[in-house]
């Protein structure tokens, strides 16, 4: 099992519409992330910023990752979620979420 930290800003004036979703997230999304072997997922909000935590369970995060990206009710759920969020200014080209590093964990 891997554990992932990663990061996004909200935009201020999304932050409704985004808890809305979230407090009802549609069953079809969340069986897609279980499929793609994600457990333990949660997102915090602090300051505008969006903090995820999940754990890895597979053999291809990369694979598992882009079948995710591939599913239908994926891409219509962040046809919800991604005008709410802006990537960090560090964010590379082509990254969303930004990985962060674990620098402590007690088990």
């Amino acid at each position: 099992m891997r554990r992932y930290g990663q990061i996004i800003q909200l935009k201020p004036e999304y932050e409704g519409i985004y808890k809305e979703l979230h407090r009802n997230p549609w069953p079809e999304v969340n069986e897609v992330i279980k499929e793609c072997n994600i457990s333990n997922y949660s997102i915090f909000l602090k300051d505008n910023l969006l903090f995820a935590y999940f754990e890895y369970e597979g053999m291809d995060f990369e694979g598992d990752m882009r079948r995710m990206g591939e599913s239908e009710i994926t891409k219509l759920w962040w046809e919800k979620t991604d005008p709410c969020q802006i990537p960090i200014s560090s964010a590379g080209e082509n990254e969303w979420w930004v990985n962060m590093e674990v620098v402590y964990h007690l088990d």
